[in-house]
């Protein structure tokens, strides 16, 4: 074997012999990386407006600011800085989650004909269209969990709007923990979804 064949090997089993120990150290710490906590939503069960059999609704994914518009749970520190929940995230992006959670409410009152999400081919009587205004923990004068979201029903037929509300709902945390937290969320969240599904049964 030539001399520089010889030194090439020998570099490259040095390289080598370099190279396998920081490969099982990253896939190790791969391995055991923390996971974030996941948590969901639930949807409020039943509906005291009055039915509304002859009506379809179509439920228009929420718009939401960029800071809301994501798996990140929301703690506002202050009106002009937030932060994200640590170790802890939604199941999905927020928007995605409160529509399927809005269409579940709907459907759990049983007193619309039909609801669905564009692309079902339903013949649709109104829109509901709504904006994720806050979905957050407050932490300032005692925690409280804030949901605020704005609807509007809009008549399918000829895109004008059959009424308009803001909703919000406001839960003290009474603890700290990722956990307390989200429930609390999940309690104003309940709050406010009740409270636009009596609404619509009422405008439609």
């Amino acid at each position: 074997m030539a001399v520089s064949d010889l030194f090439l090997r020998r570099s490259w089993l040095l390289k080598s012999a370099i190279a396998m120990p920081l490969l099982a150290a990253m896939l190790s710490g791969c391995g055991t990386a923390a996971k974030n906590d996941t948590f969901d939503l639930s949807a409020p069960a039943g509906g005291s407006g009055p039915a509304a059999k002859g009506r379809q609704i179509l439920v228009q994914q929420p718009t939401a600011l960029q800071a809301l518009n994501s798996e990140q749970i929301v703690i506002k520190v202050s009106s002009s800085e937030i932060q994200y929940l640590a170790k802890a995230q939604w199941s999905d992006k927020l928007p995605r989650m409160v529509q399927a959670k809005l269409v579940e409410a709907y459907e759990n009152s049983g007193k619309v004909g039909g609801v669905g999400v564009p692309g079902q081919g339903l013949a649709i009587d109104y829109q509901v269209v709504t904006d994720i205004r806050a979905f957050e923990i407050r932490t300032g004068g005692g925690s409280q969990a804030v949901v605020e979201i704005s609807a509007k029903i809009l008549n399918d037929r000829n895109g004008s709007v059959r009424a308009q509300k803001v909703f919000t709902q406001s839960v003290p945390t009474g603890g700290s923990s990722n956990e307390v937290f989200v429930k609390a969320l999940d309690r104003a969240f309940a709050g406010v979804t009740s409270e636009i599904v009596d609404w619509t049964l009422k405008s439609i």
